[in-house]
């Protein structure tokens, strides 16, 4: 085993040749195959089978180690104590900063990298005598050094702090924009179920999206670096730094250079220039603003900005980046300004990009006018006050979004049907399997049925949590059954994207249209509803993500199992609590309308969450886009996204030999602004730009370093950008003390959000005659 490693090792430090590339569509791995090493490189025959068992993935096969030793220690008393630690840290962080302004979300990375120290100080310092001696329940505080199986399986946990808790949203709603009273133990069922309803999903899913090759869920290639980074001994070349040491330097870097966009020069944030010449026009603030319009030319400098929608860009595939940088180009610089400047749906009475809810004249609307005391729909006020309008960029993107959605049903028949069928009929165990395969083979695989039991109890809770409190939350059992329907349908095709373009389209529209038109009129049905249908697989899809990493660094599936169920539990109850006390000691919190100009507790998530209830569930999706509504044509989308991957896949039958059509992913392309809003334009224009520089420019020219240093420089810019974020907050947060200067003018686009057209007033804005 020990030659295997160094043989690997020595594999990883050569740079790849100018050999053939073959390209692997069949399977729609859209990176070319490892090229056979030569003979020099190729020392005995095991090492050259073990070659040629590496994962078909490039990206894979140049930063995932080659190896395993079973007996390695794992579950420890250290990885349980540092293990809930930062789990719990991660929560109460991620929690405390997802309310803010610009949402921070502190990714397992930095405890990633905390445990280390307190890891291996536990390992010096803890006594090694064996308690229990000679029995089965025999164990030791102190198992040996601190090693890289113990320190994934913490990793585990933290990923579960840093994991989204949607059931919040939920919390949230009811109890600051709705005014509901909800107990405690109700809010933590909700969490809890909605958390752990995508365990049931992961455990079906798995042979399908975490055994095969071609299922490399690129993101987790990043803590994969990191761990070889802190664990593998390697020697310093001439002029060089070593892995861990260009990680230190990354890392410190990061750290220092936030306390600028984070504090002293806020605008590095959005540098939207085009507004600093024309500080008096409307129009160039509405195409240069990066956080309200159309972001032409605007530049984040602020790897908060950067990576908090899409996630890394150094972690994303070239081709994914490719599509999302076409499907934002497209959306944003010629169908928005197409639709807003010929007055598509009265574009021009309200902003060019907004989340925001008007009535025709372009003011708020008073959504508390249209509900009545037990918040059901009143109709009556409804036609008094005229109907919801909303801005043509956001009636777009919902129909971009039922778009997306039939293409992921679409795109997966056909271009992953087949091997979809194969893996039904069992055909897997027949295949060909990579060398990361054959390894977890050795361990005991988790039942089938620990994952149904989970599934099946987790439902029957949630049935009784709404039937109990039917008045509160206004979800009937049916709702709860229709849900995990729609959940376990899209779980697979969704999670096909996911694990091989690292994006992930999302149900919360579909979830929100059907129980609209099903269930009208009652908003926080809908928006439990939605927490349900649509948190399900994006809780499945984190689990299997996990699944994965475990996999690539052969940690026993059992084990891994017990951790992600004991970090998720934990996970929800720290969320909660944290959620609970903002709320109770944070004056106004999320009402923009009440808070000061300067406070960070806006809440821009929970706002577009509250959004959504009132279009789908208060007025409902037939009074907006159905044959009551303003937005009717929009429903024409669901019919376009079926069709388009069709078109791909004849084009590729008919022009073979055009390997680039191939990486034409539709669901990624037309779901690119899914997360707009709250995403904005600089945060796409950004991403988009480091992303090529990345997954294009370096990986092609300078394969040796991307191969090095591309995954380790994400980690360490993740971890600075929180450490400090966190430092930051607890220095100066805490005490209020801010600087007031143009330098901390976030966008210094204060006219970007005004309408244009001639007779609307709106506050702050100028008047066109």
């Amino acid at each position: 085993m020990a030659s295997n490693s160094i043989h690997n090792q020595e594999l990883q430090d050569q740079s790849p040749g100018d050999g053939d590339q073959h390209g692997r569509h069949g399977g729609h791995i859209t990176s070319p195959l490892l090229r056979r090493p030569s003979p020099e490189i190729t020392r005995d025959r095991e090492a050259a089978e073990e070659w040629e068992e590496n994962s078909p993935v490039e990206q894979v096969a140049l930063t995932v180690p080659v190896g395993d030793d079973p007996s390695t220690p794992v579950l420890t008393f250290r990885m349980w104590v540092l293990g809930a630690a930062s789990c719990a840290a991660l929560s109460f962080l991620n929690a405390f900063f997802g309310y803010r302004k610009e949402p921070l979300t502190i990714t397992a990375v930095s405890a990633q990298i905390a445990v280390l120290p307190a890891g291996r100080l536990m390992a010096a310092a803890l006594p090694d005598r064996a308690f229990f001696r000679g029995r089965p329940w025999e164990f030791t505080l102190n198992p040996g050094p601190f090693n890289v199986k113990e320190h994934v399986l913490i990793t585990i946990f933290a990923n579960a702090g840093a994991g989204t808790v949607f059931g919040a949203n939920v919390v949230t709603s009811l109890r600051v924009f709705y005014g509901q009273h909800l107990s405690f133990f109700v809010a933590l069922l909700i969490i809890f179920t909605s958390q752990v309803l995508g365990f049931g999903w992961a455990g079906i899913f798995r042979r399908y999206l975490v055994e095969p090759a071609a299922m490399w869920w690129p993101s987790n290639l990043v803590q994969v670096s990191i761990f070889r980074a802190l664990h593998e001994k390697e020697r310093r070349r001439k002029g060089s730094l070593t892995r861990n040491q260009f990680f230190l330097v990354a890392f410190i870097c990061s750290f220092a250079y936030y306390i600028f966009p984070g504090y002293l020069f806020q605008m590095l944030t959005s540098l939207s220039w085009i507004c600093w010449m024309f500080p008096n026009s409307v129009i160039a603030q509405q195409l240069g603003s990066g956080l309200h319009g159309l972001g032409i030319g605007a530049i984040g400098i602020d790897w908060s900005s950067i990576s908090s929608y899409l996630g890394s860009p150094l972690a994303s595939p070239w081709f994914a980046t490719a599509n999302i940088a076409a499907g934002f180009f497209v959306v944003m610089y010629i169908i928005t300004p197409i639709n807003y400047w010929f007055n598509v749906y009265k574009a021009r009475n309200f902003p060019v990009y907004s989340d925001g809810l008007y009535t025709v004249t372009g003011q708020k609307y008073n959504i508390s006018s249209i509900m009545d005391s037990e918040f059901h729909f009143d109709m009556n006020a409804y036609e008094k006050n005229g109907p919801l309008y909303i801005s043509t960029f956001f009636a777009f993107s919902y129909g971009l979004g039922f778009a997306c959605l039939t293409a992921t049903i679409s795109h997966v028949l056909l271009f992953h049907g087949s091997e979809i069928w194969q893996l039904s009929r069992s055909a897997f165990q027949e295949k060909k399997m990579d060398i990361h395969t054959k390894f977890m083979r050795r361990y005991k695989q988790v039942p089938e049925w620990w994952f149904i039991c989970i599934l099946v109890a987790s439902v029957a809770i949630t049935i009784f949590t709404c039937e109990y409190n039917i008045e509160q939350l206004q979800l009937p059992w049916w709702g709860v059954l229709l849900a995990c329907a729609i959940a376990i349908f899209y779980t697979l095709p969704i999670g096909i994207i996911k694990a091989t373009t690292n994006q992930a389209p999302g149900l919360n529209i579909i979830t929100e249209y059907i129980m609209g038109y099903l269930y009208p009129g009652r908003p926080i049905a809908n928006i439990c509803f939605k927490v349900y249908g649509y948190a399900g697989p994006c809780q499945a899809l984190e689990f299997l993500q996990d699944f994965k990493l475990g996999h690539y660094m052969k940690i026993p599936p059992r084990t891994m199992f017990m951790a992600q169920v004991t970090g998720t539990l934990i996970a929800g109850f720290i969320y909660l609590g944290t959620t609970w006390w903002l709320m109770a000691t944070i004056p106004d919190m999320c009402n923009t309308e009440l808070l000061p100009a300067d406070s960070p507790w806006t809440c821009p998530y929970d706002h577009v969450f509250y959004d959504a209830s009132v279009i789908w569930g208060l007025i409902g999706p037939r009074r907006i886009f159905g044959d009551l509504g303003t937005y009717s044509a929009v429903n024409w989308f669901f019919l376009g996204g079926a069709i388009a991957p069709l078109l791909v896949w004849f084009a590729h039958k008919a022009f073979p030999a055009q390997k680039w059509i191939l990486h034409v992913n539709v669901p990624v392309l037309i779901g690119a602004t899914s997360l707009m809003p709250p995403g904005t334009a600089v945060n796409y224009t950004t991403w988009i730009l480091v992303a090529f520089l990345s997954g294009y420019v370096v990986y092609k020219h300078r394969r040796d370093w991307w191969e090095r240093h591309n995954y380790l420089l994400s980690g360490a810019l993740d971890a600075g950008l929180a450490f400090m974020a966190v430092l930051l907050y607890l220095c100066l947060g805490l005490e209020n003390k801010t600087l007031n200067w143009w330098g901390n003018d976030l966008d210094g686009c204060p006219l970007a959000s005004c309408p244009t057209v001639k007779g609307i007033t709106v506050h702050g804005c100028p008047v066109h005659n």
